[in-house]
């Protein structure tokens, strides 16, 4: 059969762990922080010591029925913990404490954006919630510690149904779901700090001549980077289809079930680690030491009340109220902060486009340089609006408009204030304006020709012109005026 006869069709599911950002752990009282010594932030509850007793974080819970809300997911009234059994050194207990049938939210979905501008439903299967495991370190080459600072941390497993079939729409998945959790402030999403790992599950079905071959399912284990995630489901497409042309008949799910693999960053291949385990191998079975999870109509309907309007809403309404480009509209929410920001200065009359390209200018260039984001700056809101409005009514040109800004973050104080302080106020009188226009004519007579007589460098004449009467102003002349007397003087006669 020839391979233009051939359809290949990727499926990739995704399973997302994202840590919550909890005071302390699932269930005891240790502190929940990332980069405490080792073993410092540890009891007997979550060591595993025999007798002791789990107590229920509340707060995590609603944490997690936050998220399923937002994902549009049921929020069943009754759930359950089970013990989920299997040896690690990095798990004292030698089971975690994890949700089987009956998990906290099921059924959901989330739309993501893609490229092209259209947006995908990708289904969410459940987001149940357990107890993060501790962390072997591999530092020293003649042993492995274990660091259990990190067993019994809340941990979020989101799983997708298997609706991707890119490696950039399991890409996007995944960035929705980061900015999500971070939206609701349930997560910091960090992922040099472990908060968020992604475990892709991918296959293909290929189809040629009338039949459906299906290739085993690898599961991709513990990838802690949007890049590792891209790089780790493109290589496994390619490495599938590569194995099935060589054998189509014996490379299959029926016969080969499904296996884990790991992700090599250096060689950027997946390396085979063992078979994959089902749910009888894990021997659920009911937690004895905790009571089910019951949640009733007026619990879920206030953690309904307290998530407000989610990014991708967000972003279609700032196109429509502010005519936003879509990539301008995107940068605006990619945090509650900076669009947070934004609605607020443009409620107390700034004008849309000025406070968005405020923002998308030297703000953005300041958070980058801080690495924080637009709307961790210092900077309010009424510092924004005002400086927008000066910006509009020629009080300020841009350059004085930046110098205000990086002012405003090092020092704070009102724009008004510190144009002032700064000699920064655009010079009002037309008379002391109108000498500046004539001796940027005098001193550039061809630019000035050019212009008259409306030959091809016409326009880049006057804009070098308008350069000068700002360089001779000191920045002071409003650019408008120069635009103005500058056409006037020069207009053909």
């Amino acid at each position: 059969m020839s391979e233009q006869a051939t359809e290949v069709l990727a499926i990739v599911g995704l399973e997302i762990h994202v840590e919550l950002a909890t005071e302390t752990k699932m269930f005891c009282r240790c502190r929940n922080r990332f980069g405490d010594p080792p073993n410092t932030n540890v009891c007997p509850v979550c060591i595993g010591m025999p007798g002791v007793l789990p107590v229920m974080n509340s707060k995590a819970v609603e944490y997690s029925l936050k998220v399923g809300q937002a994902l549009n997911c049921e929020l069943p009234s009754y759930s359950k913990w089970d013990r989920k059994s299997y040896y690690y050194p990095d798990l004292p207990k030698n089971y975690q404490i994890s949700q089987y049938d009956l998990p906290l939210c099921k059924d959901g979905y989330l739309d993501v954006p893609l490229p092209d501008g259209s947006s995908k439903r990708i289904r969410v299967l459940r987001a149940h919630l357990e107890e993060d495991a501790g962390k072997n370190i591999h530092d020293n080459p003649a042993h492995t510690g274990v660091d259990l600072n990190r067993a019994g941390v809340p941990l979020l497993e989101i799983v997708s149904q298997p609706d991707m079939n890119t490696p950039q729409e399991a890409l996007s998945f995944a960035r929705e779901m980061q900015r999500l959790v971070r939206w609701l402030g349930v997560s910091e999403a960090n992922m040099q700090m472990g908060h968020m790992r992604f475990e892709p599950n991918i296959n293909l079905h290929i189809t040629r001549g009338g039949t459906v071959y299906k290739t085993p399912i690898v599961e991709v284990k513990n990838l802690n980077s949007f890049k590792a995630l891209e790089g780790a489901v493109t290589h496994e497409l390619k490495r599938q289809y590569a194995q099935w042309l060589e054998d189509p008949e014996g490379f299959s799910l029926d016969r080969k079930g499904k296996q884990n693999r790991g992700w090599d960053d250096q060689r950027n291949i997946t390396v085979f680690q063992r078979e994959k385990e089902e749910a009888h191998d894990y021997r659920y079975f009911p937690e004895p030491d905790l009571p089910a999870v019951v949640v009733d109509d007026a619990w879920r309907e206030s953690i309904r009340a307290s998530i407000g309007e989610l990014p991708l809403a967000r972003r279609e309404r700032f196109i429509k109220q502010h005519q936003l480009g879509s990539k301008e509209a995107e940068a605006m929410i990619q945090d509650a902060d900076t669009g947070n920001l934004l609605d607020d200065a443009t409620a107390m009359g700034a004008p849309p486009r000025r406070v968005v390209n405020l923002m998308l200018g030297r703000m953005s260039a300041a958070a980058n340089e801080k690495g924080c984001a637009l709307g961790q700056l210092g900077v309010s809101a009424a510092q924004l609006s005002q400086l927008a409005i000066m910006l509009e009514e020629g009080k300020l040109n841009a350059t004085a408009g930046d110098k205000i800004i990086d002012h405003m973050i090092a020092n704070g104080g009102s724009p008004l204030e510190i144009a002032g302080k700064l000699n920064l106020l655009a010079e009002s009188n037309t008379a002391a304006v109108e000498q500046w226009v004539d001796q940027a004519i005098a001193a550039n007579p061809d630019p000035a020709q050019q212009v008259r007589s409306g030959d091809k460098k016409a326009k880049q004449a006057f804009g070098f012109l308008v350069g000068q009467v700002m360089r001779i102003s000191g920045g002071k002349a409003p650019p408008s005026a120069v635009k103005e007397l500058l056409e006037s003087k020069l207009s053909a006669k």
